[in-house]
């Protein structure tokens, strides 16, 4: 098969870098992963990059496993963009109907989504990605699709993302140093939400809460549509910190006991129940308490949790998703996380796994691939748009209309060579 049917997902993240490559398998629906790899991140705190060079690093390692796995060189991927420095703003479109018989047409979606691009920007900003909410066309209101509809003035209420201008060139410095070409660049919590999320989930209502390890991020759907997203500054990193902290020992010993011993609820752990150091590191010593470890951890995730329902309640939707809540990322895994989002949130609450995928399957089936999973969905759908002859703007007009597509991502191929030697 052709390579150019082959694609890649590398997601950035604060705790590990991950590589999926898939193919795209002519009768086949769902994607064919068939090279994977994940390697532990250096240079990132807290989704954003603060070594460059030790970045570039790690993505080629994790690009050369998951190539090694596949059989296939990756030339070029879609990368992932987060962090604390990500922010979002509400603007509107209206341009007025270009053909003579006041048809809608795809070069009007364009036009008028191009129309709510123009905010003014700090210089340290760029835009990456304007999300079309719904459509106005003269007075009828809410439309989702205004393609072939007849009117005179054509508005749009948009969500326009933003990213500090360092973190994209940063991102793109590190693509270029490891031999990697950016396709595209997508906002972590809509990447996670494609491989997650059903159809159904974001017609009801639901909340996509990804707990990375330096941030967790959320994405609250209704009716079908984002109706709101944030990243928050904190993640199972610092449950992890917290541990080292009160047991007074590494940050490597502290991983070990969250993920081996650890649970979010301290009302499960028999206070007599102890842990011996010596068995996790040869280096430590003594006997901690097993309850004293989850009392730490549900402390830092109730924290979470609780700033997730304020997000939650300042869009009016706290304990108001049908579909409840789905947790995703490293984070996600920790026992008993669950029960304590349903007590916090007074939501349903259920893990999540990507979905939509084929091959190598057992290699992907974890909370953690969600986003890298979703970045390769993301690629599959450009992929058949273009297929069909309908081209980019088509996608991005009608789901998430991306300006990393006609905007960043050329800006990103012009940085290669102002920025880079």
């Amino acid at each position: 098969m052709s390579k150019d049917f082959i694609i890649a997902g590398i997601d950035i993240g604060s705790s590990n870098i991950r590589t999926i490559v898939a193919q795209q398998v002519k009768g086949e629906e769902n994607l064919r992963v068939i090279g994977v790899n994940s390697v532990a991140s250096v240079g990132i705190r807290r989704g954003v990059i603060i070594d460059v060079e030790d970045i570039a690093k790690i993505v080629g390692e994790a690009v050369e496993g998951a190539e090694r796995m596949s059989g296939f060189p990756v030339k070029h991927a879609i990368f992932n963009i987060g962090g604390s420095e990500i922010e979002f703003a509400n603007s509107k479109g209206v341009i007025a109907i270009g053909r003579a018989d006041g048809e809608v047409s795809e070069d009007d979606i364009n036009r008028v989504i191009g129309e709510s691009q123009m905010i003014q920007l700090p210089a340290n900003k760029e835009i990456v990605h304007v999300i079309a909410r719904k459509y106005r066309l003269d007075d009828q209101d809410n439309i989702k699709d205004p393609l072939g509809m007849k009117g005179v003035r054509l508005e749009v209420d948009a969500l326009v993302i933003e990213s500090s201008s360092s973190q994209v060139k940063n991102i793109s410095k590190a693509a270029y140093q490891a031999g990697i070409e950016i396709d595209d660049l997508v906002l972590e919590p809509l990447a996670a939400a494609k491989s997650i999320l059903t159809k159904k989930q974001k017609e009801l209502g639901v909340v996509l809460i990804n707990i990375g390890g330096g941030t967790t991020s959320l994405a609250v759907y209704e009716e079908g549509e984002l109706l709101h997203s944030t990243i928050l500054p904190v993640g199972a990193g610092h449950v992890t910190n917290d541990i080292a902290i009160g047991l007074r020992t590494s940050v490597e010993v502290a991983e070990r006991i969250k993920l081996e011993y650890g649970s979010a609820l301290a009302s499960d752990v028999d206070k007599n129940d102890g842990i011996d150091l010596a068995q996790i590191d040869s280096r430590e010593e003594g006997v901690i308490s097993r309850h004293h470890v989850a009392e730490i951890i549900e402390a830092r995730l109730e924290e979470i949790f609780a700033l997730v329902q304020k997000e939650l309640k300042l869009i009016g939707k706290s304990g108001l998703l049908p579909s409840g809540a789905v947790l995703v990322g490293g984070g996600a895994k920790m026992t008993r996380i669950a029960e304590l989002a349903k007590d916090v949130l007074g939501l349903p609450i259920q893990i999540g796994f990507p979905a939509g995928l084929g091959g190598i399957l057992d290699k992907v089936d974890d909370p953690s691939f969600a986003t890298v999973a979703g970045l390769v969905l993301w690629g599959q759908y450009q992929t058949e748009e273009k297929k069909d002859g309908f081209g980019l703007s088509k996608i991005k007009a009608f789901e998430v209309f991306s300006g990393s597509t006609e905007g960043t991502v050329e800006k990103i191929k012009g940085l290669f060579k102002k920025f880079l030697p």
